[in-house]
């Protein structure tokens, strides 16, 4: 799932990338799917990251989790994967992923997920 999913991210080089500076980018219309009821699930995605040497293209990111719309995953796992083939595309120095959940039974969900570059 993961893999076939990640490559449709496309990168390009980092305009500084001898300059730390922070890119966020939200993701107001992710969907996927509940495993256990099959209900579609609703949230925003906001990933902030420290560029190394490459950035991610936006419509190649939209085009990505457009996928998650037919596949099942709980919350946790799903922001898990994002950010993991979201770092393993970039390579930064640093990246965050909120998933911020709307409510599903008077219940809302914020998954955080984070990465940094071993030193």
């Amino acid at each position: 799932m993961s893999a076939a999913f990640r490559e449709l991210l496309e990168t390009f080089p980092n305009p500084y990338p001898q300059r730390d500076y922070t890119i966020e980018t939200i993701c107001p219309e992710f969907t996927s799917l509940c495993p256990k009821t099959g209900q579609p699930d609703f949230g925003t995605l906001t990933i902030t990251y420290v560029p190394d040497q490459h950035c991610f293209e936006l419509k190649s990111l939209k085009m990505y989790l457009q996928q998650y719309r037919n596949h099942g995953a709980f919350y946790e796992a799903v922001t898990n994967i994002i950010l993991d083939d979201l770092v393993a595309a970039t390579q930064p120095r640093s990246m965050t992923l909120l998933g911020a959940f709307t409510p599903r039974g008077g219940i809302r969900t914020n998954v955080i997920v984070e990465y940094k570059k071993p030193a």
